[in-house]
């Protein structure tokens, strides 16, 4: 199995415990909510429902990244992570603003809650959470949509280390207000990621180079090549966390011609080993090429 496979079956497989592990979650922290009448904690649980939702969306990306490519999608499925991601991204930015919007009624109309109840249950959920934050952690740098299934659990165990914080306090001050405070203070704290995740998408989705390559670096160590004269129509893209593509015009002097092999052999080696491109696409021409074959394009750049 190759490392790229075996991070999606790594996935699927800390996807699946966290399913299991937030479903568990839900079912305590309503049975409890209604028991103690806390808002918090039943809010809480509708929330990791709506997690639960996202992870089951992000295991489905993660199979059909693994699905080979068809006659009619060349690319495969690859991009399924990044449509997936946006769609987490947008409805965890839903849910902040429910969060931040309830949170802000509550400052000004407050309910008695059992802040024993609350902090014990919350403690329960807290420690579901932060083991299922902890298993999607695990490859969420290098896939977009792992990434935006682990922000949802990590804002879960944000919002119930707050629950924690707010009931410990509730039960010894009865400062009902402080629990919406502290659901404000980590939803403003999370849109910064939720951004990050959303814009990372869209640039995917419309090919930009991946954020951490420099176009014109790579054009400039292509240009480095001996016998390269310019490059034409470069273009570098991503279909997913770790498919990067490339595709270049290399224009030799008639003098290298011969030698077009092993200039392509450079070019690739070059790609691969200095910006993690593994799947260059790259003609090489001589200027007198172009003009016969009238390969020069406007559009080229």
């Amino acid at each position: 199995m190759s490392e790229h496979n075996h991070q999606h079956a790594t996935a699927s497989k800390n996807l699946i415990w966290s399913i299991g592990i937030n479903s568990i979650i839900v079912v305590f922290e309503i049975i409890f909510g209604l028991i103690s009448r806390s808002f918090a904690l039943i809010t809480d649980a509708l929330h990791n429902v709506t997690d639960i939702g996202s992870m089951i969306l992000s295991l489905w990306g993660e199979k059909l990244a693994d699905k080979p490519q068809t006659e009619t999608k060349t690319y495969g499925y690859k991009r399924a992570e990044v449509i997936i991601a946006f769609v987490n991204g947008g409805a965890l930015l839903a849910i902040v603003g429910f969060v931040l919007v309830g949170a802000i009624i509550r400052i000004f109309k407050p309910e008695p809650v059992s802040g024993l109840t609350m902090m014990i249950v919350a403690g329960v959920a807290l420690f579901g959470n932060g083991v299922a934050t902890y298993l999607l952690q695990k490859g969420a740098d290098k896939n977009l949509n792992l990434k935006s299934a682990w922000l949802h659990s990590m804002q879960d165990a944000l919002f119930s280390l707050g629950v924690v914080v707010s009931a410990i306090i509730i039960y010894f001050t009865g400062w009902s207000w402080l629990d919406p405070i502290v659901s404000i203070i980590i939803s403003i704290f999370l849109l910064k990621e939720i951004f990050s995740i959303l814009f990372e998408a869209v640039d995917m989705m419309l090919d930009s180079v991946p954020k951490d390559l420099n176009f014109s670096d790579v054009k400039a160590s292509l240009s480095a090549i001996s016998g390269v004269i310019e490059i034409d129509d470069l273009h570098i893209w991503q279909t997913g966390s770790a498919n990067r593509f490339l595709s270049a015009h290399l224009i030799i002097t008639e003098e290298v011609k011969q030698n077009r092999i092993k200039l392509l052999s450079s070019a690739i080696g070059l790609v691969r080993e200095k910006y993690n491109i593994h799947h260059p696409t790259i003609q090489i021409v001589s200027e007198e090429e172009i003009k016969e074959t009238n390969l020069e394009c406007e559009h080229c750049n």
